[in-house]
């Protein structure tokens, strides 16, 4: 029994030695390896690594990309001198651990509120520039992506980059939608009567050109129809010739049917006409003109 307990007491401590030589890193963290405050090893490999034991101590930082979600809206003003609230988020990684350290220790806080009131300000200054117009939704994406650029060079200077920055909602404040609505209405009116105006001013322009094409088109068919005529009268002319030297008083006989025709045509009209003239030959005798 003597002899046990200082056995197991020497595994006891062997075991201890052990547990402090060795640690290990998973593949979403650093390791940074202190010897009296001093870091001495960043670790960024995954797997089992070794310290001195007692002399040496761990700490661990989050390799993964984190997000810092503002809990109460930014409130800035626009280049009209409107207020507007913007809530917004900062995605950011470390990827200097030990520039990171040196910066800012072990206190995270410290980061987080630096690149906090960097973003801010930078929305300040750049919402400052533009009207509400451009930042609700004309030139939002440019904005953000500017300030993502000078965020990311300043948190650099830290160990850390800005991997986005974006904004979640731009909202009007209570004194500033009424302005905003009135400004907006106003607007449209004015687009909607220059609409009017134009619309107006092309349907006048629509109608000439219509008018003035339907008096080419009449034009152009009247000048038609006078041709068309003039050639059918041209071969009626010429048939009625051919027919008449063929049979002369036949001719005359269809003609004199024609005209009577056109004389009696009513029972008002009234003819004063010598009986015995040629016009009632055929009426008096249909074979006057017959050999």
């Amino acid at each position: 029994m003597n002899r046990i307990l200082p056995t197991l007491a020497l595994i006891l401590v062997a075991l201890f030695v052990l547990s402090t030589t060795f640690f290990t890193v998973d593949q979403r963290q650093y390791a940074v390896v202190f010897q009296f405050s001093e870091a001495k090893r960043v670790i960024s490999d995954p797997g089992i690594h070794f310290k001195i034991p007692l002399l040496q101590d761990v700490r661990y930082f989050d390799k993964r990309i984190q997000t810092i979600d503002e809990n109460q809206p930014a409130r800035v003003q626009t280049i009209e001198k409107m207020n507007v609230k913007v809530d917004s988020y900062i995605k950011w990684q470390i990827f200097d651990v030990e520039r990171y350290y040196k910066a800012v220790g072990l206190d995270e806080r410290k980061a987080v509120d630096r690149l906090r009131n960097t973003v801010n300000n930078m929305l300040r200054d750049e919402f400052g520039k533009r009207t509400v117009q451009d930042v609700i939704s004309g030139k939002r994406e440019e904005v953000m992506a500017y300030v993502r650029k000078v965020a990311d060079e300043d948190a650099k200077r830290i160990g850390v980059r800005v991997v986005d920055v974006r904004v979640k909602r731009v909202e009007l404040e209570d004194s500033t939608l009424v302005s905003v609505y009135e400004r907006m209405q106003s607007e449209r009116k004015a687009v909607a009567s220059q609409l009017r105006a134009e619309g107006s001013a092309d349907a006048e322009r629509i109608r000439a050109e219509a008018d003035k094409q339907r008096e080419v088109i009449m034009a152009d068919a009247y000048n038609q129809a006078q041709q068309l005529k003039g050639q059918g009268d041209g071969k009626a002319a010429a048939i009625y010739n051919a027919a008449y030297g063929k049979n002369p008083e036949f001719y005359s006989f269809y003609k004199s049917l024609d005209a009577y025709k056109q004389s009696f045509s009513k029972k008002s009209d009234v003819l004063v006409v010598d009986p015995s003239s040629d016009f009632f030959k055929y009426m008096k005798n249909p074979r006057s003109g017959s050999k």
